[in-house]
């Protein structure tokens, strides 16, 4: 039965929508004089066409109860939803009082994250990930709501939002997925986008999936169909496609020009089509409303709009001085073991898979707000590849502890949206069964280490994302590389790779007790090893930014991680053996924060400095810390700065290919033979 139609809906109810129609259409018009004026708004993506769909979204949304995703033309949408056109102006020209990012995102990302009016990406289709890590968490936590996601038909193209709709079926997630379809996808008409007229019957063989269509022109029929969409996902908690068909009157933004592609009786049709204007005739027409009380509300309007803007004007800059803010939270401080190390020697030592799989246990017993999932991670017999999580979904559940579809961007994307619900949240996420995988969720990742700065604080994920790093398994291309020298270019994630048992167990421990995004990478040839299995205390901690002198020396600095640590340490002792030389060897653990102080202390009084990584030499992470260290401590410096790395290739399949490629103690020895005779 339908709810809403123009002959019984009530005046007051009517008059709310036409005032809010209204307000939105001009400050949708009057947008793009702001860059007309040099004044900001260098972007917008005008709504006008989707006028029906939009309203009907923010009506429907419940503020206490539901999350909203909007995209970048949602302008409408969030004004129906509850925030005012000041609000709106103040992202549009990027004033630091943008309830969304102050400043830092880019106009028409309309957020207010305290609502749980999401801060989205620019990248089209990515948050239909995030909504249904909320929808997980709704379940889990057995909360009365929905997430709504929304986005244009061409952003079904995307694999965010097939992986998104997919699980959300899958999982049977309360998650409203709003299609706003106008036909084109920037200049490419949607026949150039997918073989069916209507995009969402695409996704008709989903099970556990309803899909909805509705005229997204007319206010009635979209409330009818977001109504219906809402209580059914609610009362079945199971997701809904909402597919409402639009038109866009204007150019995709203020950057496209859409009389290049459309021709006249195109733009004739769509003008004809307004959804505003026929609102106002229908109000007319059905006699709900005079001219006089339209012709008032849309002068109301107007006044609204010209007192916001003048506030949003007078409103502040954002200070330059900030930008260093929120690109990472104060993570946890160790208590214990504030330094990172210890000194117990009595107990019987443990491999890095264990100490790995029991610090889980561990945190999960410690804080039933912890959950982790993966690529088979919750086998009955095997937890993952390497048995890392063996145990966990017996002893913690299988809502807690379970294997995810081969879908990267659905595992690291869910984990960004279900720490969204709540902040006591922490997700553990095995990004992919190796780390030569993880590139389909590089975006993901990309989402993630961007949280925190672009939401000026109000939102970070707080999420350890393990992978499984490197070779010496004679793994070839697809599960033996190394990733950090790409990754470590993007601000926002702590990163860390330990070398021994104890060190891997301290800070995974860290990580899970700390705000904020971690790259945890698993030396996987150090798993079951001999010379990286340690006495691990109990509740061993280890502190972000603390390097650990594995080897204290004089005559020379090696700065080195992960699998590579053990081969210095090889090659300092037959130094010491064969030349009576000093090697001084640290261990870094953290890449991001890096412990400068301890590396150049060390150089100072060793005068030489050797950096030492599985990754590739040429753009590895060691490039970084060889600059450093050439900036820095140049004046120290008896030598030029050596590098020890894997060569500009792919790691190969062949054992002799691999040791051609892969840095070992032989190729180190020489490298540090020469620095201690220049």
């Amino acid at each position: 039965m339908k709810k809403y139609d123009i002959k019984t809906t009530d005046v007051e109810t009517l008059k709310k929508w036409y005032y809010l129609m209204s307000l939105g259409r001009a400050l949708d018009e009057k947008a793009p004089s702001y860059q007309l004026q040099s004044l900001g708004w260098s972007y917008h993506a005008p709504y006008a066409g989707h006028d029906g769909i939009q309203l009907a979204i923010g009506q429907v949304f419940t503020k206490g109860e539901d999350f909203l995703f909007p995209y970048y033309r949602d302008m409408l949408t969030v004004l129906s939803a509850g925030m005012t056109v000041e609000e709106l102006i103040l992202n549009g020209i990027s004033k630091a009082t943008d309830p969304g990012s102050a400043g830092r995102h880019m106009s028409n990302h309309f957020a207010k994250p305290e609502w749980h009016i999401e801060n989205i990406s620019s990248a089209t289709g990515t948050h239909d990930l995030h909504a249904a890590g909320v929808g997980r968490a709704m379940v889990y936590y057995g909360h009365k709501g929905v997430a709504i996601t929304s986005h244009g038909e061409s952003a079904t193209s995307e694999g965010f939002v097939y992986e998104a709709v997919n699980g959300a079926s899958l999982e049977r997630l309360p998650v409203i997925f709003v299609w706003q379809d106008n036909g084109y996808g920037i200049s490419v008409p949607k026949e150039d986008q997918t073989a069916n007229r209507k995009v969402a019957d695409n996704f008709s063989g989903f099970k556990n999936l309803k899909i909805i269509h509705c005229n997204g022109k007319d206010v009635f029929d979209s409330m009818n169909a977001m109504t219906e969409a809402r209580e059914y996902a609610i009362a079945n908690r199971n997701p809904v496609i909402v597919h409402a068909n639009c038109v866009r009157i204007g150019s995709h933004s203020n950057s496209d020009k859409h009389t290049l592609y459309r021709d006249e009786n195109e733009l004739a049709y769509v003008k004809d089509a307004d959804p505003l204007m026929k609102f106002r005739r229908m109000l007319l027409r059905y006699k709900r409303l005079t001219e006089e009380e339209l012709q008032k509300i849309e002068a109301d309007a107007k006044k609204e709009l010209i007192a916001a803007n003048r506030k949003a004007m007078a409103a502040p800059e954002p200070d330059p001085k900030s930008i260093f803010d929120f690109v990472l939270p104060e993570p946890y401080e160790p208590k214990k073991y504030p330094d990172g190390t210890h000194d117990q020697v009595e107990g019987e030592k443990a491999f890095m898979v264990t100490a790995i799989n029991e610090t889980l246990k561990s945190e999960f017993r410690r804080d039933p707000n912890t959950f982790i999932w993966g690529q088979d991670v919750a086998n009955k017999d095997k937890g993952g590849v390497f048995n890392v999580t063996k145990g966990m979904q017996q002893e913690f559940g299988d809502a807690r502890v379970f294997s995810a579809p081969i879908a990267e961007d659905y595992i690291v994307g869910t984990a960004n949206g279900m720490c969204r619900f709540d902040p006591k949240i922490h997700v553990v996420i095995e990004g992919a069964e190796f780390a030569d995988y993880f590139w389909p969720a590089i975006e993901q990742y990309v989402e993630c280490t961007h949280e925190y700065w672009r939401s000026n604080g109000k939102f970070v994920p707080n999420i350890t994302l393990r992978l499984a790093s490197g070779g010496y398994i004679g793994g070839g291309l697809y599960h033996s590389q190394n990733i950090e020298g790409a990754l470590t270019t993007l601000p926002g994630a702590r990163i860390v790779c330990p070398s021994f048992a104890d060190d891997a167990a301290g800070l995974l421990r860290t990580s899970m007790r700390s705000r904020g995004f971690t790259l945890f990478l698993e030396p996987k040839a150090l798993y079951n090893s001999v010379d990286a299995a340690t006495i691990v205390p109990e509740d061993f901690e280890v502190p972000f930014g603390k390097a650990r002198i594995r080897r204290e020396g004089t005559d020379l600095t090696m700065i080195t991680y992960g699998n590579t640590t053990h081969f210095c340490l090889s090659v300092a002792e037959r130094l010491a053996k064969e030349g009576g030389w000093s090697v001084e060897v640290i261990d870094i653990r953290s890449l991001i924060p890096l412990d400068k102080e301890t590396i150049f202390e060390s150089v100072k009084k060793t005068s030489k400095a050797l950096v030492v990584h599985e990754d590739k030499v040429f753009s590895g992470f060691g490039a970084e810390v060889a600059a450093n260290i050439g900036t820095e401590m140049f004046r120290h410096l008896d030598a030029p700065v050596r590098r020890v790395g894997s060569t500009f290739t792919p790691v190969g399949f062949h054992p002799a290919l691999e040791r051609a490629i892969l840095p070992d103690e032989e190729k180190i020895y020489a490298a540090a033979k020469e620095l201690l005779e220049y």
